[in-house]
């Protein structure tokens, strides 16, 4: 089956086009490779990728295109026949879109209505997407549930992923496009994101600088090993949505639809408390770290915690991967990386 994976220079949409690849699916990704943060780690991501291509035999094309070039977009669709669009482009970051928030119209607003037209277009069986655990903001009733609304959201960039959901609805409701929203909890696990905490943690703790624990360290949250996610992911891809026949416009379920319309909280269902993520850190890393305490930051939620049942019971997902276990791969991969 071929697939369009959009973001594979990413840290999930690198470790999803590699799962594909190996199970011998066809993958076209497409990637702007944006200097939101060190090009060179999406580069190297690319290298991997075409290299495990190589040695599998499998089908795969590296598309350089901005998912806001309408034009770029619908050409990579009219060039091949798409059957599945897994879609993990976006600009990322909390704290960013307070600074930026036009980066976020661009990609995750104006880049998804080009991504809902094209698989529109041409016939895409099922469309995939990552939305986020910050679209649940306000809201402090954990586990949070994708049947409890979520229209709270505490910063722009929740606001956009939320907004993606809505308008994927739509799309289903008067074109039955199949689509599935994955709200992401805390992502974490080799090839990660430089601007995310446990990057940040373990450079800092190998050089021996401070780190900043916001909220005075008395966070928590969903950690979820990357390979838990990329399961996930690909059980939903392969698992179009439809219509719910038991949904009711008198009571609608926000996580359901008469379309075919899912969405799914995708973690770990097992928070843990920052503190003891970097217990977790210190013991892989062999070093202590310098704590410095800090108030909480504008836009972040003091704990997160994930509700997956409903994933669980739609198409079997289950993590598997524990947290020092998932840490442990991550600061190997660290060290081999950057030649600690």
């Amino acid at each position: 089956m071929l697939h369009l994976v959009t973001g594979h220079a990413g840290f999930i949409g690198f470790h999803t086009a590699c799962r594909l690849l190996e199970r011998g699916d066809g993958v076209i990704g497409l990637d702007n490779l944006n200097d939101y943060y060190d090009p060179a780690l999406k580069q190297a991501r690319l290298a991997a990728l075409q290299a495990l291509a190589t040695r599998t035999g499998g089908f795969y094309r590296d598309v350089r295109a901005n998912l806001a070039d309408a034009a770029a977009v619908d050409a990579v669709f009219a060039q091949h026949r798409i059957e599945r669009v897994i879609n993990l482009a976006a600009q990322a970051g909390v704290r960013y879109s307070l600074q930026n928030p036009r980066a976020y119209v661009e990609s995750n607003i104006s880049g998804f209505v080009n991504l809902l037209e094209a698989c529109r277009h041409h016939g895409v069986g099922h469309l995939s997407y990552a939305s986020t655990s910050s679209v649940y903001g306000a809201s402090t009733a954990l586990p949070y549930s994708e049947h409890v609304a979520a229209d709270h959201p505490l910063q722009f960039y929740a606001a956009t992923k939320r907004a993606n959901e809505l308008m994927a609805h739509a799309y289903s409701h008067l074109y039955r496009l199949p689509t599935t929203g994955l709200r992401f909890f805390t992502v974490y696990g080799p090839w990660g994101r430089p601007d995310m905490a446990p990057f940040l943690f373990t450079r800092a703790i190998l050089e021996g600088r401070p780190i900043q624990l916001f909220n005075h360290g008395r966070h928590s949250r969903d950690f979820t090993y990357v390979g838990d996610i990329v399961e996930g992911v690909l059980r939903a891809s392969d698992r179009p949505a439809a219509p719910d026949p038991a949904w009711t416009s008198a009571a609608p379920d926000p996580a359901r639809s008469n379309a075919p319309w899912r969405v799914y909280n995708l973690g770990a269902s097992a928070p843990v408390a920052l503190v003891d993520f970097i217990d977790a850190l210190e013991a892989a890393i062999g070093k202590p770290a310098i704590r410095e305490l800090a108030p909480l930051q504008p836009g972040d939620v003091p704990d997160t915690a994930a509700d997956t049942t409903g994933l669980q019971a739609d198409v079997g997902y289950a993590p598997a991967t524990p947290l020092r276990e998932g840490v442990q791969r991550f600061v190997d991969w660290y060290r081999g990386f950057y030649k600690v």
